[in-house]
Formats: C-alpha cells, structure tokens, sequence
C-alpha cells in the first residue's frame, strides 16, 4: 500500500501497538534490477512489515542529474509495491530520509554495503531512539546507472 507521507507517524504507531517489528530502507529504485530484488528479500527478512522510502522524482533529479529518473514516482511506486517482499511504500522528498525515519521510527533501517555507520547521514537518528542498522552487500555489477550505460551504447 502506497501511504502518505503525512499518515506515515500514525500508520507506523498502529503497526507498533499491533507489535509488528518494522524494517525501513530508502532510495530511487528507479530501474528495478536483480540487485533490487536481493537486497529488497534480504530487508523484508530482518522484521515483519517493509516500509520503503522512495525519492520523489524533483529528489531524484538532484541526487542523479538532469536525466533522472527514468520512470516517474508513482511508476517507481507501483513497481515496488508489486515486489513479493514490499509491504508499503512511502514518497519523500528530501535528499537524505533522516526526516523520515524520524517519522517511521523502525525497528531495523537497511541499508546497502556501499555505506558505513560513519557515511549513512540517517545512522544518528536510528540510533538516537535504539534503532537498529543492517547493511547488506551489494550485488556487483548492477545498478541503474550500468543498464542506462548499456542501453546508450546500442
């Protein structure tokens, strides 16, 4: 279910009291690839409800460049929330989702390997009410960014 940003609080307090641990991970998804999927299965394992924090598209375009995304938020959206292992899909519109895991409050945030407590922007909040970080690897090789590159030189 895709939920509104203003409902989020309320909606993960209701999760809460039903005592439902919840997994939190953010990011573009704007091309849904292999990597995706792993990384999206491997969250979901950590609790059980997965919450994914998606950049909005003006978010997207400052973090990617000009020519992002590729497919629009609610694209993104629709897609994700078509993934076995996505429960709920949130929109933001920050750079980082510090303000929206202050919001959320998870149980667990994930996020990829390419990240370290000392570079993850979000690590003080989570650790700030006792959340909990994972990290899990990256799937080497793929990314949005390669399938463009690949798509551009046919």
């Amino acid at each position: 279910m895709l939920i509104d940003r203003c409902d989020i609080e309320k909606f993960c307090d209701k999760l809460r009291a039903d005592n439902k641990k919840i997994v939190f991970t953010n990011g573009c998804f704007d091309i849904i690839h292999i990597g995706h999927v792993r990384y999206l299965t491997a969250a979901k394992a950590f609790g059980d409800v997965l919450i994914v924090g998606l950049n909005n598209d003006n978010s997207v375009k400052s973090l990617k460049g000009d020519s992002r995304p590729i497919n629009g938020e609610l694209d993104r959206a629709g897609v994700l929330l078509a993934l076995k292992p996505v429960d709920h899909v949130v929109i933001f519109g920050e750079q980082t989702a510090e303000a929206l895991i202050a919001e959320v409050k998870p149980d667990i945030y994930v996020k990829g390997g390419d990240y370290t407590l000392d570079t993850l922007p979000e690590a003080k909040i989570v650790q700030s009410y006792g959340g909990h970080i994972e990290f899990i690897p990256m799937v080497a090789g793929r990314s949005t960014t390669n399938i463009i590159k690949k798509i551009s030189m046919n």
